[in-house]
This record gives C-alpha cells, structure tokens and sequence, in this order.
C-alpha cells in the first residue's frame, strides 16, 4: 500500500510536469486503420476481419508518441490484441495503471489515457466499457499484459501499463507467459530477423465464457504472432493454452487465423508468405523447440551450429518418449504422495473433528446443566416470596369478610331504631298537609254544588223563555 501510495505521488509529480506523460486515444471511425498506429503493422496495414460493433480501436501513445496499437472489446473488457515491435528492455520497470476516458465516455475532453485515480467524477459511465482496477481486486487474477512491459524500452513501458492492454491471469500463468514471450522473441526471432524494425508482432486473446466478477472475460487462449517481412522473412504463430501453463505450441499463422473470429487476416499478403525463406523459418521453430524444451539458444549461423542443433533435435525427438516416460513416473509418485498426505490429512482433520465435536458436546452439556441448576437456585426464594405474599393477602381478605359481616350485621338494628325515631317525625309534619287537603276538598264540594245549582237553574231559565216566545203572542213593536 505504502508501495502504491509512493508510486501514485510520482506519477502526479510527472504528470503536472509533463502534461503529455501517458497517451492513449480512441481511433475514430473515418480513421484509417489505428491512424498513427499503423507503423506496428506490416504495410501499415492492420488485421482484417475483426468487424464487431464493440471492437473499439485505440493507439496508445506516451509523450504524443505511438507506442502499440490495440483491438479492445467493450463486450469482454478485454483487449483482442496489442501490435508492438521490440525495443531494447528497460532494467526496471514501475507500475502505474492507466485507463482510457473515451471508451466510457466519448463526449469526454479527456483525449489522453489518465491514472484512474485521477479521473474523480470527470468521466461519465466510468467502467461501462472497460475493466477497472477494482474489478481484479480479491479476484484471485493479475492484470497480465498482452504487450509484456519488459520487451518495451523505458520510455514505452508506462503506455504498456494501462487495463486496456491487460487481461485476466493467474500470477503463475502471468509469470510464464511473459517468461516464455521474453525468451521467444529474444532468443528465436530477433536473431533471425536481419532487420529488427521489420519485426512486427502481434500479441492476443481469445475470449472465454469464464468473467471476473461477472463482467471482465478470462481468456480461454493467449496466442502471439510473429511477422518479419525483410528480405529472407517469416512467420510463426505460438499458442498458449489456460489450462496448461506451461503449454507453448507452435504453428502456421494460417492455423493461428483459424482459432480466431471467421475471416480474419492477422498480416497483409500473409506477410509475404511467397517469398518466405523455409530456412528461416525452420531455424526459428529450432530456436523456440529448444526453449520449450529449457535449452539454452545459440545465435551462430554457422554450419556445425545448424548440425549440432539437428543432432539435438534428432537426440530430442528420441528422448522425448523416456524423459515422457519419467515425467510420468515423477507425476505419479508426487500424486501418490499427495494423495498419502491428503488421506493422513483426512484422518487427522476426522479425528480432530471427532474430538473437538465430542468436547463441544461434553462443554454445552456442563453449560446447560450449570445453567438449569442456577435457575433452580434463583427460582427457590423467588417462590418462597410469592407464596409468603399469598398467605398475607389472604389473611387481609379474611379480615375484610369479616368486617363486611360486622357491618352488615351491625346495620339492621341500626336502621330500624332510625326509621323508628323517624316516625312521629313525619307523622306530626304530616298533619298540616293533610287538614290543608282536607279543607282543599270541602271547598271544592262546596264550589261544586253552587255550580251545579247555576247551571240548573240557568237551564230551567232558558227553557221557560223558549216556552214563553213559542206560546204567547208577540205584541206590538211599542210593547
């Protein structure tokens, strides 16, 4: 972390310094090709045949200059491949990762490749179409780099340093791909390419269904082409297969085209393929024979040199069934011994269990039984205060019945001797009332028969005038 932090502060000391410290743009589509890219390609003319939509060109540049081109796939977050000649290796190399602004955000003013901690919020979509740092942290992958750093000069090493140029490795198949790489082109084609910048190279991987963090892919197949279209020139392809570190074949680019998308053309014209010098080229698949093998490569041309190197091979092709042979015996043995550490391992890790299983049980039990006897314990004069509270309440009640009967017994005589005090009482209050209702009925008999009488009389009176006018003549108007 120190190491980083160091290296981070560095790399911002260089970029205030030098505003044109790391490079890289995205080729537009009314580009030619990889634009000033196209020098890392034989005839300045790039593959053909990768033609998907989420195939984005990018030239990667260091200091306004072109580094290596690269093929990088939106879809896998993953370069397809990266174009680079050899320059003379640096003795040391720092690490500062890169990521390209535009392939997540084409509006961007960003028009050069920038640390990633540097960018902030400045990039929209940031990730969307590349892999980040975070997406290889805890994932058990290196970022391995298809155009190996340690093949580039120091002023080319930072462009090799960016996530548009990595890939998913395991550190042990990180580790041997750029060995095998190194070894390859510095011992077998440099020496047989008589002018080195009419060495092209072309470094790539093929896609798996296997993605870290289910967004970048592991690649099923690295695979490194080669082209020197001087005069006496050659190609080769090698392959390095996933599953087998230590794996490097090689064969025809023709071959190598196969593996890849239908239609592809790595080289222009097959990189010369008619004019091709068969020696050469079988010196160079010499040369790697003896590498893959772990023998040391000369770089004499001489006859005896030619001679001793068939006679090696000859010695190599008839060796190779017994060293097989004892490959396989050394493979069996440290199985078996494996397998012998794996078993005792087993049983050591079942009795162990067993054990431990056995002590856990035995210690949940003492717990349990601690832990019930303690609840006895406390539970006890909890108990003894509840029922001493019991017997006390109880007592309160029978001392309330019994002054409720008390009282209830108590009031009966009580009231009557009231009520019989009461009595004269009410019955001298009473008096009053009832000569006043007395006297209200008399007069009211009394009124009752003068109205009777009226009303009587008032009848007789009022039939003897009708009596009176029905019978008797009426008189004159003046009696």
């Amino acid at each position: 972390r120190e190491w980083t932090m160091k290296t981070s502060i560095v790399f911002l000391l260089c970029i205030s310094v030098f505003p044109g410290f790391s490079q890289g743009r995205v080729v537009r589509e009314d580009e030619i090709g990889f634009a000033e890219c196209n020098v890392f390609f034989p005839g300045q003319v790039p593959p053909e045949g990768f033609t998907e939509p989420f195939h984005v060109k990018i030239c990667q540049q260091y200091n306004k200059e072109p580094r290596f081109a690269t093929l990088y796939s939106t879809k896998d977050k993953i370069p397809l491949y990266s174009a680079f000649k050899f320059t003379k290796p640096a003795q040391s190399e720092e690490e500062n990762w890169l990521v390209e602004p535009q392939i997540d955000d084409p509006e961007n003013d960003l028009h050069e490749m920038v640390h990633e901690a540097n960018i902030g919020g400045t990039v929209a979509n940031l990730g969307a179409n590349q892999a980040l740092t975070s997406d290889y942290v805890g994932s058990g992958y290196e970022r391995g780099l298809l155009n190996p750093s340690l093949l580039n000069e120091e002023d080319f090493q930072v462009a090799t340093y960016t996530l548009t140029n990595a890939v998913p490795l395991s550190p042990a198949l990180s580790k041997s791909w750029h060995r095998d790489i190194g070894k390859v082109v510095e011992q077998a084609l440099i020496p047989h390419c008589s002018k080195t910048d009419h060495l092209y190279l072309l470094a790539g991987a093929i896609p798996s269904s296997v993605q870290v963090k289910g967004k970048v892919s592991v690649p099923e197949t690295l695979w490194l082409a080669a082209c020197c279209d001087a005069p006496e020139g050659w190609s080769l392809g090698l392959v390095k297969k996933i599953s087998d570190e230590n794996s490097l074949a090689d064969l025809m680019v023709r071959e190598l085209e196969k593996q890849l998308l239908p239609g592809v053309r790595l080289f222009k014209g097959n990189c010369g393929e008619h004019k091709q010098s068969q020696e050469k080229r079988e010196a160079v698949l010499q040369a790697v024979s003896q590498i893959c093998s772990g023998e040391q490569v000369g770089t004499s041309d001489n006859q005896e040199t030619k001679d001793s190197g068939w006679v090696r091979r000859v010695a190599g092709i008839i060796a190779t069934p017994f060293i097989k042979l004892l490959e396989l015996l050394i493979y069996i043995f440290v199985e078996l011994v494996k397998f012998v550490f794996y078993f005792l391992w087993l049983v050591v890790k079942r009795v162990v269990g067993t054990i431990l299983d056995g002590v856990y049980s035995l210690w949940n039990g003492m717990v349990s039984y601690l832990k019930a006897v303690t609840m006895v314990l406390i539970s006890i004069p909890y108990d003894v205060g509840r029922v001493i509270i019991n017997i006390f309440l109880g007592f309160l009640q029978i001392v309330q019945d019994v002054a409720s009967l008390t009282y209830r017994i108590l009031s009966i005589p009580v009231g009557f001797v009231l009520h019989l005090a009461a009595f004269p009482y009410h019955s001298i209050c009473a008096i009053p009332s009832v000569l006043k209702d007395m006297a209200s009925g008399i007069g009211g008999t009394f009124s009752l028969v003068i109205d009777a009488t009226a009303a009587v009389l008032h009848g007789f009176y009022y039939l003897a005038g009708h009596i009176v006018k029905r019978f008797v003549p009426k008189g004159s108007s003046d009696d």
